[in-house]
C-alpha cells in the first residue's frame, strides 16, 4: 500500500504531477465510434459538436484484424480536429490482450496532448490500475506532457465488482467507472443475452387472492443491475470520482433505453454510453435535470436561507438535508447551463415562475 503522503507524487521522473481533484465537466453521454471505420470517421467533426464526450473505441466491436487500423485512425482523427470543449477519450484493449501495450505507447506519445481519459476494460482490481498508472507516467514523461491523463475503469467482471471500492481509490488518475453489463453477465454466469436493460423473466409477482394460483396475479419486471449500479455509485462517491451507466444494446428500443438511463441517473450516475446517434439525445435529456426539478431545487434553497432549521413548502417539510439534495440538482443545472444557452433559458424561465 502506498503511503498517503506519496499518493500524489509523480510515478516517473519528468511526469506531470497527478491531479488533486477530478475535473467535473458535463459528460452526459460517452459516444463511441470506431476510428478505423471511414464512414464513422468522416462524421466525427459533426458528432463532436453534439456530445459531451467522444470516445475512439479500440476494443470490443473492433475486429482483431482491424485493431491497428483503428489505432492509426484515432491518431489521425485526433491530430486533424479541434474538439473544442468536447472531451476526447479512448477505450484501449484489455490488459490481457496483445494490442494494449501498443495502444498506450502509440496514443500517449502521439496524441497524449489531445486525450483526456483512457478507458480500461475488464478491470479486476487495484493491481490493474497500478500497472496502467505507472506505465502512463513513464509515457507522459517521454512525451513531455504537462497534463496527466486520467483513467476510467469498466466494471465488467465479478472480481471487479467485488473489488470496486479499491479500484475507485487506486490512483489519483481515476476519473470514473462504467458498468459493463454484457461482460459482467457472462462473468457472473447470468442467464441473459441482452446488453444492458432488464429481462422479462426477472420479476416479482403479487400474492394469490384465492385458491387459483394463476388468476389476477400481476407481475413486475425487476432491474438486473440495481445492486451493481448502487454499489458502483457508492464506491465512486466515496473516492470523489464519477459513475456511469454503460451500453444499452437494443438501439431500436428507445423507450427502454430512456428508462434504464433514468434509473441510473436517479441512483447517482452522471452519464451513460451512446452507441448510436439516436441515443445521444436520450442521454442529454435524461442526464440533464428537468426545468421543473431545477426550479423546485432553487426555490427550496432560496426559502431555506442559511440552510439550517426547517420550513414548510407546499405542505412538505424541508430541512438541511433537503438543501443538500437540492444543491446537487442546482449545481448540476448550473454546470450544464454554462455550455447550453437553450437549457439555461429553460431553467431560468422555470425558476422565475416558481419564485414568482
Amino acid at each position: 500500500m502506498r503511503s498517503p503522503k506519496d499518493f500524489f507524487a509523480p510515478l516517473a521522473l519528468g511526469a506531470p504531477a497527478p491531479v488533486r481533484e477530478i475535473p467535473v465537466t458535463p459528460s452526459r453521454m460517452i459516444h463511441f465510434f470506431d476510428p478505423g471505420n471511414e464512414k464513422m470517421a468522416a462524421k466525427v467533426p459533426d458528432i463532436a459538436k453534439k456530445v459531451d464526450v467522444l470516445l475512439g473505441n479500440l476494443e470490443d466491436a473492433v475486429r482483431a484484424d482491424r485493431k491497428e487500423a483503428a489505432r492509426a485512425g484515432l491518431v489521425s482523427i485526433a491530430k486533424a480536429n479541434d474538439f473544442g470543449r468536447t472531451q476526447l477519450w479512448t477505450r484501449v484493449n484489455s490488459l490481457d490482450s496483445p494490442w494494449v501495450l501498443d495502444d498506450l505507447l502509440t496514443l500517449v506519445t502521439e496524441i497524449g496532448d489531445k486525450l483526456d481519459v483512457i478507458m480500461v476494460p475488464k478491470v479486476e482490481g487495484a493491481q490493474d490500475i497500478h500497472y496502467v498508472d505507472r506505465l502512463l507516467a513513464q509515457l507522459e514523461a517521454r512525451a513531455g506532457l504537462t497534463k496527466p491523463l486520467l483513467v476510467h475503469a469498466i466494471l465488467e467482471t465479478a472480481s471487479g465488482v467485488a473489488n470496486v471500492e479499491e479500484i475507485a481509490g487506486a490512483s489519483p488518475r481515476m476519473q470514473g467507472i462504467s458498468l459493463g453489463p454484457a461482460d459482467l453477465a457472462a462473468s457472473r454466469r447470468m442467464k441473459t443475452t441482452r446488453v444492458g436493460g432488464g429481462h422479462p423473466g426477472y420479476l416479482v409477482r403479487t400474492d394469490p387472492t384465492g385458491d387459483d394460483l394463476t388468476a389476477g396475479r400481476t407481475t413486475y419486471q425487476q432491474d438486473l443491475w440495481h445492486y451493481t449500479v448502487a454499489r458502483m455509485v457508492d464506491a465512486c462517491a466515496m473516492h470523489g470520482i464519477l459513475p456511469y451507466y454503460g451500453p444499452f444494446g437494443d438501439i431500436r428500443d428507445v423507450v427502454a433505453c430512456e428508462d434504464q438511463f433514468r434509473n441510473a441517473f436517479l441512483l447517482g450516475c452522471v452519464g451513460a454510453w451512446s452507441l448510436h446517434p439516436v441515443q445521444i439525445d436520450i442521454a442529454k435529456k435524461v442526464f440533464s435535470p428537468s426545468p421543473s426539478d431545477v426550479a423546485w431545487a432553487r426555490r427550496v434553497i432560496a426559502e431555506m436561507g442559511d440552510g439550517t432549521g426547517a420550513v414548510m413548502i407546499d405542505g412538505k417539510m424541508q430541512d438541511d438535508a433537503s438543501v443538500k439534495q437540492c444543491r446537487v440538482v442546482a449545481e448540476l443545472a448550473d454546470a450544464l447551463a454554462a455550455d447550453d444557452p437553450e437549457l439555461a433559458a429553460a431553467y431560468d424561465a422555470a425558476t422565475k415562475e416558481a419564485l414568482g
